[in-house]
């Protein structure tokens, strides 16, 4: 199966002297869920902020649909979906606006851009407040709202980074169940998280991450339980979820 990502060697280096990710290499094959799980500090919003070209690399590469992230970020950007951990989302804009508004730095039509904005809003579940002012959204709805924005272009690969952080258990299961849909439906997600049940149940593969390296990598429930026992801080585990495959852990041979 083709990579839909690619990174190379990565290395992100700052002026301060941290090394927050170390020379790691991965692939994301196309049409997976693939997940980065690792404590605070760990290197994986990093490595996420680097497949999308928000940091530049210090070293290595990324390719995104066989295009480097180094050498054409404008294109790479231009496949991606990006759903960042932080809140960005324009206050200005009601939420139909601030869809729109998007899809036109796409280069979509005006009148595509009304018509995708009110499937996302109805995807996401926020058709009733497609009107409100984005101030008065609660935490949950702004992440979702977030989660839409990002799909406008009907992006190939989508990029989540704490996607569900803030969230109430309903808001979260909901997002759970439009990941799913989206990878039947051909969509490759590269997701971090700090909770191991949102891993263990969306993902085909996961990157096990500390201090800037990996630690492991596979399908869940097949981390080990002296890899597991070498991370200084355990992820925080939300409400389990409903068709989770539960971590095996084991012991190495």
């Amino acid at each position: 199966m083709p990579a839909a990502i690619e990174a190379k060697g990565i290395v992100k280096r700052y002026a301060s002297g941290l090394t927050a990710v170390r020379g790691i290499s991965f692939q994301v094959p196309e049409g997976t869920c693939f997940g980065i799980l690792g404590p605070n500090g760990a290197g994986k919003t990093t490595t996420i902020r680097m497949s999308y070209g928000f940091i530049p690399l210090t070293a290595g590469d990324i390719l995104v649909l066989g295009r480097s992230i180094t050498a054409e970020p404008r294109l790479v950007k231009s496949l991606l979906g990006v759903c960042p951990q932080e809140d960005n989302l324009d206050p200005d804009f009601s939420p139909r606006e601030g869809l729109a508004a998007y899809g036109r730095y796409f280069g979509m039509a005006a009148q595509d851009c009304a018509r995708r904005a009110d499937e996302l809003l109805d995807f996401v579940g926020l058709s009733e407040k497609a009107s409100a002012n984005v101030r008065d959204l609660s935490g949950g709805m702004k992440r979702r709202l977030a989660f839409a924005r990002a799909l406008v272009h009907n992006p190939r690969v989508l990029v989540l980074d704490e996607p569900t952080t803030g969230m109430d258990p309903q808001a979260r299961h909901l997002v759970w169940d439009k990941v799913r849909q989206l990878k039947h439906e051909g969509v490759t997600v590269l997701l971090t998280t700090h909770y191991m049940e949102e891993a263990a149940g969306l993902c085909d593969e996961i990157l096990l991450m500390d201090a800037g390296l990996i630690l492991d990598q596979g399908a869940p429930g097949t981390w080990s339980a002296a890899t597991w026992g070498r991370i200084r801080s355990r992820p925080r585990t939300p409400p389990a979820c409903p068709t989770a495959v539960p971590p095996t852990w084991r012991t190495s041979s």
